[in-house]
């Protein structure tokens, strides 16, 4: 009870003074669950309160069936909640109509199953914004409680401990990481934003990259920030991981500018080989086959969907994790 009214008092002292920086969150939403309702309490217990929480939901009947028989509307009364349909859906264009609903001088993108750590998210993401030059700054992604080895590791292979700012003079060191970026939590600039045009607007995949690499390109940085903490991991099954791989290798040929000159084979067979020894060093040797057989649904994936302008239409509309993207 006494956080609570402490945090009630912050945020009236905060809407008071007009001079505070706001900050939005905006969420794209599709079949909601429960997740999406813990993200949505855990943020309005940020030490830094939240503006708005715009939430940008395709197809009402699935975000109507989760809140039906609740307060929710009355209960959260700084959500916006926009409706759109799966056609009317893209992961550029549809960030972008997010950002319009917003007129703060920082928002924040996330996921609808990625859960703030601690109630510092914020306040860390907004740290590294006020930095000079810093154009985004992507929270660590943890594995939550429950989850395998094979995903703790993952996890901790893309986001360390350690926090960087990253800029043009790390391309020789890190190549396409140094645009490596993620929506599931990612806090941007707005100035920076419209000025670089924001979103690239009809893409299937890696809007946040897509973007980041842009801000690099433009001399701006963009600053991995390991004390934003959220929860967040994937269960995928061996399908799931084809599809979603074969996306990613849309977006590349269809963005040569950005990821022809620094390819990502390099990374996944890294990653590949540090799974498969981490696995020996902590008794899991059994799980080095299934690491095999997921990485080669990844990468068969990943090559044909670079190459997708060869294949058949009907094909590639099968082996696409976005449907409507291609209609």
């Amino acid at each position: 009870m006494k956080n609570r009214l402490l945090l009630a008092l912050k945020q009236e002292l905060v809407t008071e003074d007009k001079s505070v920086e706001k900050a939005d969150i905006i969420i794209p939403v599709y079949k909601p669950g429960k997740t999406f309702l813990e993200l949505i309490r855990k943020l309005e217990q940020q030490s830094v309160p939240v503006n708005r929480i715009i939430i940008m939901n395709t197809e009402q009947k699935y975000f109507d069936r989760l809140i039906y028989g609740t307060s929710f509307q009355k209960d959260h009364h700084n959500v916006l909640v926009r409706h759109l349909s799966r056609r009317e859906f893209d992961h550029g264009r549809t960030r972008n109509r997010g950002v319009q609903y917003s007129d703060a001088e920082y928002f924040i993108m996330m996921t609808q199953d990625a859960v703030p750590a601690d109630v510092h998210l914020i306040e860390e993401l907004l740290g590294q914004l006020r930095r000079e030059k810093v154009a985004v700054a992507y929270a660590r992604q943890i594995a939550p409680e429950g989850s395998s080895e094979i995903e703790k590791y993952t996890r901790s292979f893309n986001y360390p401990e350690q926090s960087m700012i990253k800029t043009q003079a790390d391309l020789d060191r890190l190549g396409l990481k140094t645009f490596f970026c993620s929506n599931v939590c990612a806090a941007y600039n707005r100035r920076i934003f419209d000025e670089l045009g924001g979103f690239v607007k009809h893409t299937i995949f890696n809007e946040d990259m897509i973007y980041a690499a842009r801000a690099v390109e433009a001399g701006y940085g963009i600053a991995y920030t390991a004390e934003a903490k959220v929860f967040h991991s994937h269960n995928y099954t061996n399908m799931e991981q084809f599809r979603r791989n074969f996306d990613l290798g849309v977006s590349q040929a269809e963005h040569p500018e950005i990821f022809a000159a620094y390819p990502s084979e390099s990374e996944g067979i890294r990653f590949v080989r540090q799974m498969i020894r981490h696995l020996g060093k902590t008794g899991l040797k059994r799980k080095i086959p299934h690491v095999m057989v997921q990485s080669g649904f990844k990468y068969a994936g990943y090559l044909l969907g670079k190459h997708y302008r060869s294949l058949p239409g009907k094909l590639v509309v099968r082996m696409s994790n976005s449907k409507e993207y291609w209609s």
